[in-house]
């Protein structure tokens, strides 16, 4: 998928309004200036930008419920932003955002303030496991960890309605053939838009 591409992606899915655009826009605008100070995205991917990280992000609320008011998102390991800012940005999800690295967070929560957008993004500067208990509706994590410790870790937030969201790249169904055949019935792979080889695990608790 080209830049082109993912931007006429973004407009005809996600039906993106003039004011969404500019936040999109101030969004990457600040994290490329951040990456002077911080490695927040490699330098490979920030020429390929909203193939790489926008589109790969915003793909998956094509698999989210579709209505996202009142409902919580919640992001596990945000780092730069992706999914968790890309999310709050396009729909209507109140997304909490765990990140424990400390300069990710103040990234993280000045992007946050400059967008105008802190009452649908709260970020959790915290490891997962000091995060007090509450359900979600949704549950992402991009760069996490492993399958099996991500499910044992985050699986206290997640309910009988809640739909987890994890691309797992190339190694998608290998991990998800590591999990215990319980585990493996509450997952299936969809293809990722960005990557014909890389996979995201769509599951329902």
């Amino acid at each position: 998928m080209t830049e082109d591409e993912a931007r006429i992606w973004l407009q005809n899915y996600c039906d993106v309004s003039r004011e969404t655009w500019d936040q999109l826009d101030a969004f990457l605008a600040y994290l490329s200036e951040e990456m002077q100070h911080q490695n927040l995205i490699s330098k490979a991917s920030a020429d390929h930008i909203w193939a790489r990280h926008v589109v790969d992000s915003a793909q998956l609320l094509s698999h989210a419920p579709a209505k996202g008011s009142g409902k919580i998102w919640l992001d596990l390991g945000t780092g730069a932003g992706f999914p968790g800012m890309i999310i709050a940005i396009l729909s209507d999800y109140h997304v909490e955002m765990v990140e424990s690295r400390n300069r990710r967070i103040a990234f993280l929560e000045s992007a946050v303030s400059k967008l105008g957008i802190a009452n649908k993004a709260k970020i959790w500067g915290a490891r997962l496991e000091q995060v007090s208990t509450h359900p979600v509706d949704v549950i992402s994590a991009r760069a996490f960890a492993p399958l099996q410790k991500l499910l044992s870790l985050s699986h206290r937030f997640s309910t009988e309605k809640t739909v987890w969201l994890l691309p797992k790249g190339k190694n998608a169904v290998k991990e998800l053939k590591g999990l215990s055949p319980k585990r493996q019935k509450m997952f299936h792979v969809e293809q990722s838009l960005t990557d014909p080889d890389a996979g995201i695990l769509v599951g329902l608790d």
